[in-house]
């Protein structure tokens, strides 16, 4: 009797949730937006490569994270009352780690392309370059674009808008690379014709490189890179967008980006 009167409670429950879900009176809670996570947990997650100089790297001193990235992610976080807590991951899972929450953020120049927007969302830009190639110094061949290199071998970052860009020109032979040195020392001993590149991290990479590589033309249009999240959490992308401009207002990411580039990439050039 007693096993009858439970199942039969059991049934009622369960047809009274399913009326008062259809009529609207019960839902599941939502899930908290991000910046109200962020605020609880006290700081912002953050994930970048870790690899890619001067936009973030390990101070081969200290052995400290640093460059442009690193010092954006530490005034936007600051702006949201918020310690930063970075993440370094390999280029090639840094979407796939934050699709599964492995961190609040990425800010790794991330370019903003459509593709991306489909499953993630952006702030507004925070840098913009263009792609580079980079070819060795004795190389006496002229690729003034990406057909040029019809028939030749180009390093891309591995999982990067560079390969996407290269793999849309046939007849190149793209191979990706997990990380820029082991791309640039196989253009420096001749396994590749050229690499690509962010034109601001060829700039940084000539100078501080031994390699017998040099810059070669530019090859694209300009590129807008943005902090990256997940979609659904308006609260987050209102504030980090109201710390960019509040950034760009006082000054403080233009001071940034003179100390590792000489210029304010943070707007379009002129």
């Amino acid at each position: 009797m007693r096993k009858q009167l439970q199942d039969n409670f059991r049934r009622h429950a369960l047809k009274l949730a399913t009326a008062l879900l259809a009529a609207g009176l019960f839902m599941p809670a939502a899930a908290a937006d991000l910046l109200a996570t962020a605020k609880a947990r006290g700081t912002l997650r953050v994930a970048l490569e870790g690899t890619y100089p001067p936009f973030n790297f390990k101070d081969p001193k200290t052995g400290e994270l640093t460059g442009y990235d690193v010092d954006v992610a530490r005034l936007l976080a600051a702006k949201l009352g918020l310690k930063p807590e970075f993440v370094s991951t390999e280029w090639a899972a840094i979407l796939a780690g934050l699709g599964a929450g492995k961190y609040d953020a990425i800010v790794s120049q991330v370019g903003i392309t459509p593709k991306r927007q489909e499953a993630f969302d952006f702030s507004d830009p925070y840098t913009y370059s263009s792609p580079q190639l980079i070819v060795r110094k004795a190389e006496r061949a002229h690729y003034a674009s990406l057909a040029d290199l019809k028939g030749k071998k180009l390093g891309v970052g591995q999982g990067s808008v560079f390969e996407q860009q290269a793999k849309a020109v046939p007849g190149i032979e793209v191979r990706s690379y997990p990380a820029a040195p082991e791309n640039l020392q196989d253009l420096a001993v001749g396994r590749i014709d050229a690499a690509l590149n962010d034109s601001l991290m060829v700039a940084y990479l000539l100078s501080n490189s031994k390699l017998p590589i040099k810059a070669g033309a530019r090859v694209g249009n300009v590129e807008r890179m943005g902090v990256t999240f997940q979609k659904g959490n308006p609260q987050f992308k209102a504030a980090i967008n109201k710390a960019l401009a509040d950034a760009g207002a006082d000054g403080s990411l233009k001071k940034i980006s003179l100390k590792w580039f000489g210029a304010d990439v943070s707007r379009p050039a002129p």
